[in-house]
């Protein structure tokens, strides 16, 4: 059965600084039509920083979206959209979060948050071989820089106390590529 929506027509809602959102008029695989609202994200990049006595870096900061403080992984988007380079991304990412830089990068594939409304895919890497250089934040990003053990946060994944999706996926990944 041919499953395949095609999009018909499609109203730009709204254009922002990180993402547009459109009302699209799709045609259903029986013939009807239906109206599918999308969000365009340029796509992102999240880094597992793994050291020598496996620890992880992780950061602290507040997302306005949920008014939470949330632990994750340091992350950012594709600054420069799909076409960026996501090693890159994810050097410059850590680099600015967490003042790291490593020597070996894994890359671990990708994660589509919700498809069902939004086109971000999100790159995920394990970072080895760690130096301490000088973090340098966005002017509008606050955060702290935590380390763990990784079987923390392994354990904080399980039980639900962290529970943002690039951080969960990422290091159920690292956990089984690794066997830690």
């Amino acid at each position: 059965m041919n499953l395949t929506e095609r999009k018909v027509h499609s109203d730009t809602i709204f254009e922002g600084k990180i993402i547009k959102v459109t009302l699209d008029q799709a045609q259903l695989p029986n013939g009807e039509l239906a109206a599918r609202e999308v969000v365009y994200h340029p796509g992102g990049v999240a880094v597992l920083a793994l050291d020598e006595d496996k620890s992880v870096y992780l950061v602290k900061q507040f997302r306005y979206p949920i008014q939470e403080l949330l632990m994750e992984l340091p992350a950012g988007k594709l600054d420069h959209g799909p076409e960026e380079d996501i090693l890159l991304g994810a050097q410059r990412e850590l680099s600015e979060e967490t003042g790291l830089e490593a020597s070996e990068w894994t890359y671990l594939g990708y994660t589509l948050a919700s498809p069902g409304f939004c086109t971000e895919a999100l790159h995920m890497y394990l970072a080895r071989g760690l130096t301490r250089k000088k973090q340098h934040l966005d002017e509008d990003e606050f955060l702290d820089v935590v380390t763990m053990p990784f079987d923390q946060l392994v354990k904080q994944v399980m039980d639900g106390t962290i529970t943002d999706g690039k951080t969960v996926s990422t290091t159920l990944k690292v956990k089984v590529l690794l066997g830690l």
